[in-house]
């Protein structure tokens, strides 16, 4: 059994692993240093693409390759809505060269007319992802659903929290769309959700058969002021969210949103990357 100690030693590993290497300045490859502190889960590790708002793709994928995370949610700001079937093409051919899978599309606001839900549809479509997060009209959820079945495409609606009079929690949008074709789910924000006051490691139990994709992250408090800080130090039970995440066998991704400093956004994603790779070592295995 996995002492206290032994699972800060560990984490201090992890973060040896994904942080400290892609910090220094000569490194330009990643290396496993400590292969044990990796075990594979049924989940992967992501970043949404919202954590490089201030940064080109390359640059982007240069950080991704420098922490060895190899998916990405994909937005629009380095992949237009209106992109050729050349540019996207050349955009997945990019993103392979530096071993990073698109796996998704989005956030797209979707609350102005249903010619945005269509141009959404068919923009995931031609990028060849099978899950867009989306944020809709209350009003639009069955037309969406009807989409979901023609396209074979998921749909998560984004929850965003307490300022957000939509979606602010996970139950909020299961409550709209259980009924609806299965295709319609959530990606879930644990962030969002705690500072709407909810229990993030509860909801991601009573609703996981729903939740298509997961903002992974921390907040410095459960309410409406916390903000987001690296995947250690906020007040979410990250070990126990993991657990969770195994118990409900969760096989999408994990996908870091890093708010904290957005012109800076590599150290603190290399730390709760580290720190991920910490926790999922110490835990014990049933």
């Amino acid at each position: 059994m996995n002492t206290r100690r032994q699972f800060i030693q560990k984490s201090v590993l992890g973060i040896s692993a994904a942080a400290l290497p892609g910090l220094s300045s000569g490194w330009t490859e990643p290396v496993d240093m400590y292969p044990e502190a990796r075990p594979s889960e049924s989940f992967n590790l992501g970043i949404a693409g919202y954590s490089f708002l201030h940064f080109d793709l390359d640059a982007s994928l240069a950080m991704m390759k420098r922490m060895d995370v190899h998916y990405l949610s994909i937005k629009d700001f380095h992949l237009p809505l209106d992109s050729t079937a050349e540019a996207v093409t050349a955009f997945h051919q990019k993103l392979k060269a530096f071993g990073v899978t698109g796996y998704a599309v989005g956030p797209i606001y979707m609350t102005k007319s249903r010619a945005e839900i269509d141009a959404g549809f068919e923009y995931a479509r031609r990028v060849g992802v099978k899950l867009i997060i989306g944020v809709p009209n209350k009003e639009d959820l069955e037309y969406i659903s009807e989409k979901t079945k023609a396209y074979d495409i998921r749909y998560a609606i984004h929850n965003h929290g307490p300022e957000d009079k939509l979606y602010p929690n996970a139950k909020s949008v299961y409550d709209l769309i259980h009924n609806l074709d299965g295709r319609m789910g959530l990606c879930f924000d644990m962030g969002h959700d705690t500072r709407d006051g909810q229990d993030p490691v509860a909801d991601l139990e009573r609703y996981h058969s729903r939740i298509f994709d997961i903002h992974f992250k921390n907040v410095t408090a459960a309410t409406r002021d916390g903000k987001t800080c690296e995947l250690g130090r906020g007040v979410i039970d990250i070990p126990a969210f993991v657990s969770m995440l195994r118990k409900i066998k969760y096989t999408g991704q994990c996908s870091l949103e890093f708010e904290k400093d957005m012109k800076d956004p590599l150290p603190g994603l290399a730390e709760s990357v580290g720190f991920y790779h910490g926790v999922v070592a110490a835990l014990p295995r049933s």
